[in-house]
Order: C-alpha cells, then structure tokens, then sequence
C-alpha cells in the first residue's frame, strides 16, 4: 500500500476514533449528572451502572485507544510535523483530555461502589471540559498556527 493511502486511511480512522471518543466524553459526565441524582440501590442507580460501565469499557476507551495509535501512524507519515508547536501543544490537550478520561473512570468505580464522588452540578460544570479540549485540538489540527 502507497504511503499515501496509509497516511489518508490513518487520518480516517483517527477522526473515526477521536469522535467516537469525544462523544463517550461528552455522554459519561452527563449520565453522572442523573446518577448522582437519584437514591442508592434503585433500579435507575443500577441501570446507570450497566450504562456508564458498557459505555467506557466497549466504546469510549476502545475510541480512545484507536485515536492514539492512528495518531501516531500519522506523526510518523507527517513530514516536518514533529518541528511543529502546534503538534506539541495538540499533544498536551490530547494528554489533558486523556486524564480527564481517567477521572471520569475512576469515578465509574466509585459510582459502582455506590458513592456519589461529586454533586450534579460538578458533574454539570466538568461536562464542558471535553467540548473546550475538542475546540482547541479541532483549531490546532485544521490550522497548525505555529
């Protein structure tokens, strides 16, 4: 296969991959938003629970996964882009976005254990950290302004 067509299928499934995630990431905090909400033990606690479980472990961190191997792929075919800052400060929202995914992980377990870790309404608030982390990757990617 051409470099070229492994370059243009990389790129493919690194969208693919990243807006899987992205979506996970924006879905997951809004889910903690009507679990942390309602009582302990109630069949909408554990349906919460199946829900949040299935969608981090079969869509969000496979996404996730796929997103950074595909961007590598990429890096290693993009020619001069290692010299570039805007790759390095895409990387750093990249491993921001990662951690967040991290928090929101743990607090599946948490929630698994029956704690609420925050209230609805820092779930609320942190349910925009992805959207903000997505616009700011999204620039860097289109335009490489540095």
């Amino acid at each position: 296969m051409p470099l070229t067509d492994v370059w243009a299928w990389s790129k493919a499934i690194h969208y693919f991959g990243f807006a899987a995630w992205l979506a996970g990431l924006w879905y997951l905090p809004r889910l903690y938003v009507y679990h942390s909400s309602v009582a302990v033990g109630t069949d909408a606690s554990e349906t919460f629970k199946v829900m949040e479980r299935r969608l981090l472990k079969a869509i969000t961190t496979p996404a996730m996964i796929v997103t950074f191997v595909a961007g590598i792929v990429l890096i290693q075919t993009g020619v001069g882009w290692l010299a570039g800052g805007w790759l390095h400060t895409k990387l750093l929202l990249l491993v921001l976005l990662a951690g967040f995914h991290g928090v929101m992980a743990a607090d599946l377990k948490k929630f698994a254990r029956d704690e609420r870790p925050r209230s609805e309404r820092a779930y609320r608030i942190l349910n925009e950290i992805p959207t903000v982390l997505f616009i700011a990757i999204v620039i860097l990617a289109t335009f490489r302004p540095f």
